[in-house]
């Protein structure tokens, strides 16, 4: 039986006003230098806050957000979840190799029913997601590893549908992929006298892997392609992918255009059919969420489907345990409990949260601990500011100035305690590779910062400003033995789209107090410290098993 009640804290008794976190998303610690958009930037308030207020560093990344290793990239979906929780958790990509790793995922009836499903109708076991080894939404490695399983469970047919991705790896990467995923193909059908191929594809931001409703033209897109094999036809991914680049230069993977792949009669080779079988193979749930809702629902009036093939569909993972999405999976998600959200609410703490529509999952949802709706209406206030429906390098600004007006209405009204908010602008534009941009959306971050400072302090409150990960602090791919900028054939930087291994600021601002400081005993302190912190600076103890507060 868990114990919500909050204690006191012994020797701190809270600040006045209320405790604000600014969740900067994509402003990482970088090496200072011409692909650093984060130090390019004009940023007179963090230079402020750099000056005047407790600062340190976190780690954002690996181990410390429960990816597999510190070699993996942390992403938003782990980082918010790690704030929101107070420690750290397995998280999906460890989950699923430790899965498959161990047999469990094939030891399941979900896995289990599906190839029963295509053994017995002779159509194809069907695989959806992101094809690279990014391990942000998907590891190429757990397509091999079901690829391979099928062969020995004697499925005939597989088909593939690939997204391309140029965001979490090298923006120009995807043919590495392919010839990696062609020559298992390969292998399987001459070993096995298997027809296992590519069926579709193209670029995540082009199709299928939209997120919270913002752009459902993409999944229609995806759908088209995927399950009714509607498109332009290649003979093979390879040809698609080398065709779309010489007739768009510069675009890159992620906004490839989608193709499928047809046989030598012209026919597309892998639209899904009644009987099929379908695995959407991302384990990660916000890019997931709407195709899943497209197979499985039997009213969607965000598009018009047509054919709605009856198939035996599955997640790699439940994408949304309150909505219970989608009913069937293959891998239990961590079971993340005692949030900071549910302690503040249970503790009649007044909350507020808000970001723009990119981001309003993750200050609730992902903050939650991956549930849906509020803990306590009465203590909570969510606010989602929709976003533009435009590229994000054309907007750098985004909806930065919007959030801020909500967020100081907020913070002056009567009895609010504790606020979190989330700027996208370092990771939504850093994610195009437009350095430019990138500069002018960090400076629209300090800028909105410098409008909430002024707030904070006349309230007596406090506020923390750091990241969920880096992403702006490296716009250009880096050589890891010289240090240099990488080129392309033509002599062009080549740009990053990625996230990055980068520690994450970290700035403390708690006026008129002067009590407080960093505690430099702790050892590598990572973002899942920002729970007990704030508990400290409301003049509460840490709950039981939170990582320590950073502040002494």
């Amino acid at each position: 039986m868990t114990d919500w009640q909050l204690k006191k804290h012994p020797t701190f008794p809270g600040v006045e006003g209320p405790v604000l976190i600014v969740v900067m998303d994509g402003v990482g610690c970088g090496a200072s230098n011409e692909g650093d958009a984060v130090w390019l930037a004009r940023t007179p308030t963090l230079d402020r806050l750099a000056a005047t207020s407790l600062t340190t560093r976190l780690r954002a990344h690996g181990t410390a957000v429960g990816l597999p290793s510190d070699d993996d990239m942390g992403n938003s979906e782990v980082g918010h979840n790690a704030f929101g929780a107070g420690r750290v958790f397995d998280q999906g990509a460890k989950r699923v190799q430790m899965a498959i790793d161990s047999g469990e995922i094939f030891e399941g009836d979900e896995w289990k029913k599906l190839v029963r499903q295509v053994n017995q109708s002779g159509e194809p076991m069907h695989f959806i997601g992101l094809l690279s080894d990014g391990n942000v939404h998907s590891h190429i490695n757990h397509l091999f590893a079901m690829l391979r399983r099928c062969n020995e469970e004697g499925v005939d047919k597989a088909r593939v549908h690939i997204l391309l991705d140029g965001r979490d790896v090298p923006e120009t990467s995807a043919l590495e992929y392919v010839e990696a995923l062609e020559k298992v193909l390969h292998e399987l059908n001459e070993q096995g006298g298997r027809d296992y191929r590519i069926a579709s594809g193209g670029g995540r931001m082009f199709i299928t892997m939209d997120r919270y409703n913002a752009d459902w033209s993409m999944v229609e897109r995806g759908w088209k392609h995927h399950v009714l094999g509607e498109g332009r036809a290649f003979s093979s991914a390879s040809e698609a992918i080398q065709t779309l680049r010489d007739e768009n230069p510069g675009m890159i993977d992620q906004d490839l255009l989608a193709f499928v792949i047809a046989d030598a009669d012209g026919k597309p080779v892998g639209p899904i059919r009644d009987g099929a079988a379908v695995v959407l193979y991302n384990f990660r749930g916000d890019r997931a969420l709407e195709l899943t809702r497209a197979f499985t629902e039997p009213e969607l009036s965000e598009f018009d489907r047509g054919r709605i093939p009856d198939v035996e569909f599955v997640g790699m993972m439940e994408y949304d345990g309150d909505l219970k999405l989608p009913r069937h999976y293959l891998v239990q998600p961590p079971a993340i409990d005692r949030t900071m959200g549910e302690y503040l609410a249970r503790n009649r703490v007044t909350q507020f949260a808000c970001s723009e529509t990119q981001k309003y999952g993750h200050v609730t949802y992902f903050w939650n601990g991956n549930r849906s709706g509020m803990f306590d209406e009465v203590y909570e206030q969510y606010v989602e500011i929709p976003s533009d429906l435009v590229p994000f390098e054309q907007r750098p600004w985004m909806k930065a100035a919007e959030i801020t007006d909500a967020t100081i209405a907020a913070l002056q009204r009567d009895g609010l305690r504790h606020a979190r908010i989330n700027y996208a602008n370092g990771d939504m534009v850093g994610h195009t590779g437009n350095l430019d941009a990138a500069v002018i959306a960090v400076e629209a971050v300090d800028l909105s910062l410098g409008r909430i400072l002024p707030v904070i302090e006349k309230l007596r409150g406090a506020i923390i400003v750091t990241a969920d990960h880096g992403n702006a602090d490296e716009m250009f791919e880096v050589d890891k033995k010289s240090g240099a900028f990488k080129k392309d054939a033509k002599g062009r930087l080549r740009s990053k789209t990625s996230h990055t291994l980068n520690a994450v600021p970290c700035y403390v601002h708690v006026p008129g107090n002067d009590a407080l400081q960093i505690d430099d005993s702790l050892r590598n302190p990572g973002i899942a410290n920002i729970a007990a912190t704030t508990f400290e600076l409301l003049g509460y103890e840490r709950p039981e098993g939170y990582e320590p507060s950073i502040l002494k």
